[in-house]
């Protein structure tokens, strides 16, 4: 590689982590202010001279808790708090070595699951058990309740610092969303292009590829949901509200694109198939890019509130349409089971795509059978 190159590579990295830290800025100045203020509230609150808890306490709740839930958040500062209680407990009766780290995590662990903390509050009262174990030494006697007092007010701070310098809710929600979408629309696009080329393999594999989209829509599901609280509650970001409520109403209907992407592909299975001599119509696979196009403009018309929704819904019956003709060209293809399945399934895909932009179910069937001449389900 020549100097040349070399320094091309070394600049084009330096812009790409200036860009990294251009949007990641704020968790760092929140995780800084939090381990600042915590550590004088414990000076201040609890007389200490060097606190060392807090300033961790902050510091890990804070990690955790940005762009969560309020719930949630709470739970994972008092998971801070129970692992530093058992993990000084056990230190001033078991001592520190290999067998009682297992038992600090068994004993932490367990007593998160009783009150009631869910999968991440569980493993943080874990991490902070052994952060105390392998940080601290052993009191020299009795419980210490300052060190617990510490997690407190250093998991207080956090939720504090969380609530008065938030995450921004829109972009949270935007990185969630974005590889719903494009994954969607690429797997449609992969769709289509085994239709073209009669290749069953690739049909196959963009089916498990389709699969792969489920557990996205919960983690933009929860997203959704913490940044329209996060828009509520924060005063900064309450101007922000108006276009998560967009998101929480499109929510659902996103799922269901989703679904209609793993039941289109798998509808593919049957048309598809080795050794098959006659080819697939051109029009089945421009519907199905159709409804990929449609896919992406939903995207933007989420992305941008000021972005009008009639792209999406011009796509999406354009690309039922397609698929209609189709079966009105080709009177042979009017008795084919596989066929037949997988133009009704561009036909609800449509109909799901046009309800993301807000039109209600009904509207949406009547939409199609006005441009199709036949309604969905």
């Amino acid at each position: 590689m020549s100097a040349e190159e070399n320094k091309a590579m070394v600049l084009q990295r330096l812009r790409s982590g200036g860009r990294r830290l251009k949007s990641g800025w704020l968790p760092i100045l929140q995780t800084a202010v939090a381990a600042c203020v915590a550590w004088f509230l414990a000076v201040l609150l609890l007389g200490i001279d060097r606190p060392t808890f807090a300033p961790i306490a902050a510091v890990i709740a804070l990690g955790l808790a940005v762009g969560e839930r309020t719930r949630r958040a709470i739970e994972l500062t008092l998971a801070v708090a129970i692992g530093v209680a058992m993990a000084d407990l056990l230190l001033s009766v078991v001592g520190v070595g290999a067998l009682q780290a297992g038992l600090f995590v068994v004993l932490a662990m367990a007593v998160a699951v009783v009150l009631g903390g869910g999968d991440l509050g569980v493993k943080e009262a874990a991490i902070s058990a052994m952060i105390m174990m392998f940080t601290f030494q052993p009191p020299a006697a009795g419980f210490p309740i300052d060190r617990f007092l510490e997690a407190l007010i250093g998991g207080g701070t956090a939720l504090l610092i969380n609530a008065l310098l938030p995450v921004n809710p829109e972009r949270m929600v935007e990185e969630a969303a974005f590889p719903v979408f494009a994954e969607s629309a690429a797997v449609l696009e992969e769709v289509a292009a085994a239709l073209d080329d009669g290749d069953a393999g690739r049909a196959q594999r963009a089916y498990v590829k389709a699969r792969e989209i489920d557990a996205r829509v919960a983690g933009l599901k929860e997203a959704v949901t913490a940044g329209r609280e996060t828009a509520r509650l924060a005063p900064a970001r309450r101007k922000s509200l108006g276009h998560m409520d967009l998101y929480t109403g499109a929510a659902d209907q996103i799922d269901l694109t989703v679904r209609d992407v793993r039941a289109l592909a798998r509808a593919a299975l049957s048309v598809v198939q080795p050794g098959a001599e006659d080819p697939v119509p051109e029009r089945l696979p421009a519907a199905i890019r159709g409804l990929a196009g449609a896919t992406e403009a939903l995207a933007a018309y989420l992305q941008a509130p000021g972005h009008p929704p009639d792209e999406t819904r011009r796509l999406a019956l354009e690309a039922a349409g397609e698929a209609s003709t189709l079966l009105e060209e080709h009177e042979d293809l009017a008795s084919n089971l596989g066929v037949n399945a997988l133009v009704d399934q561009i036909h609800s895909s449509a109909v799901d795509l046009i309800g993301g932009t807000g039109v209600d179910r009904a509207e949406a069937l009547q939409a199609l059978e006005e441009a199709t001449g036949r309604a969905s389900w």
